[in-house]
């Protein structure tokens, strides 16, 4: 890595410009092809320490960051929360003393509340990346959803894209748009207006209720999960109902560009939010590449991250 990256974390898209956008996407095309080389690992991390600490649980985030911190030589330890102080009623801020005295080098943090990763790296002495806070931000999951976008475009900027389903509850829709406006894109959000939130136009989208007309003339759609482990109370009539309506199936995509690319950040709720053929179509689905996008982008960031770590700086 020659080019500084001028943040000591990753908390959120807002913080980044254009044109640390494009810096990480374009580090994290080389891990691409790393990745998918027989020889995988590299040993620029070596000697530093990354620890995972997921308040909220988490497969395909956990594993990615794990794997990612692995494969470029750190020492990786992930923290089982739901067994640790934490749960003994340990405060947040007592828990950055204790990690302070670990003496990390990167800490990977997801957590349940809007604002918990940011008070941390207020705390801590370590750089530290965001796993997804509240229904805040999840930032490495917009940055893969933008690689997945220009790998499979050939660019992100000028292009129409859709986000659609629990917009309220969603954290990665809100990095999304963030992302995307500052690349200047079209950004629009459909969803039932139980599931939209009080001002969401003022990030800079269009809002739609109606899936056929927010979709029209789209380049890229993103489905979002639907977020019931958050819900209390009828923010829907029934799974049959949101399918029906606002479920992404063949006729509704059907008003969208033919050469449309579908996303989903997963899990699935398959007949729920998207059709099961559809998120199996090759041709038109990138979800299984956004997966592999996950661990590129995850690793670029935390080189990029790690050249401002005075020891790794010595060393380079």
């Amino acid at each position: 890595m020659t080019t500084p990256f001028p943040h000591r974390h990753l908390l959120g898209i807002e913080e980044l410009s254009p044109q640390d956008i494009t810096a990480i996407l374009d580090h994290a095309d080389t891990c691409v092809t790393l990745n998918r080389a027989t020889r995988k690992k590299r040993d620029v991390l070596k000697g530093l320490t990354q620890i995972n600490m997921f308040f909220e649980s988490s497969t395909r985030t956990q594993a990615s960051f794990e794997l990612a911190g692995k494969r470029l030589g750190a020492d990786v330890m992930n923290m089982s929360v739901k067994s640790s102080s934490v749960n003994k009623g340990e405060t947040l801020i007592d828990t950055a003393m204790t990690l302070n005295a670990m003496h990390p080098d990167i800490l990977v943090v997801r957590h349940g509340e809007s604002g918990a990763v940011n008070l941390l790296a207020q705390k801590v002495n370590c750089a530290v990346i965001n796993a997804g806070d509240g229904r805040r931000e999840h930032p490495t999951q917009a940055l893969l959803d933008a690689l997945t976008i220009r790998r499979r475009k050939g660019r992100l900027h000028r292009l129409n894209v859709a986000i659609c389903g629990d917009i309220l509850h969603s954290r990665v829709a809100r990095s999304n748009i963030h992302l995307l406006n500052k690349m200047e894109n079209r950004v629009r959000v459909i969803g039932p207006p139980t599931l939209l939130p009080a001002g969401i136009e003022r990030l800079g989208c269009e809002v739609f209720d109606d899936m056929r007309a927010g979709l029209e003339g789209c380049d890229v759609v993103m489905m979002l999960r639907l977020q019931q482990e958050r819900m209390s109370g009828g923010f829907i009539p029934s799974h049959r109902e949101y399918f029906h309506r606002y479920g992404l199936d063949e006729d509704k995509l059907s008003a969208a560009k033919d050469d449309v690319i579908v996303m989903h950040p997963g899990p699935m709720n398959r007949g729920v939010e998207i059709d099961s053929d559809l998120a199996d179509d090759l041709n038109r689905s990138v979800i299984q590449e956004q997966v592999e996008m996950g661990v590129a982008v995850r690793m670029a960031v935390l080189e990029m991250l790690a050249q401002n770590v005075p020891e790794a700086m010595e060393s380079a």
